[in-house]
């Protein structure tokens, strides 16, 4: 039975990181999408646990081939989310999580209507 697709977004700083962590030390059979990103690490991040860094060459040739199912220029970067990686996962029967923005999170929607989508609302502007 193929895994079902969530999608979690917010404003910045929201909490959906927070709330993600903790759903996936607390819910069996959940996997996360791990992005791909033309940007640096950052200090601390792991290869293939934070992000797939790639060249933006290498991000493009992906756009053209096809392969995200979203993904969005932020700050000069690319990010994007992996299509191939979600179909693995979900053939395998899990659910996977995509942690993305208000943007990326409505591309999602459109292509993959199924998907369940939770958006995480801030208790105020200021938090």
């Amino acid at each position: 039975m193929n895994g079902r697709l969530i999608i979690i977004s917010s404003p910045s700083g929201g909490g959906k990181g927070t709330l993600i962590k903790e759903t996936l030390d607390a819910v069996p059979n959940l996997a996360y999408s791990v992005s791909f990103t033309t940007r640096s690490p950052r200090f601390g991040e792991e290869e293939g646990r934070h992000y797939h860094f790639v060249s933006k060459e290498e991000f493009e040739d992906e756009i053209n081939a096809g392969g995200f199912i979203e993904y969005a220029v932020v700050h000069g970067n690319y990010y994007g989310t992996s299509k191939s990686q979600i179909e693995r996962l979900m053939a395998d029967g899990m659910d996977v999580i995509l942690e993305i923005d208000v943007q990326g999170a409505d591309w999602v929607r459109k292509r993959t209507p199924d998907a369940l989508s939770i958006f995480i609302m801030p208790p105020s502007f200021e938090v």
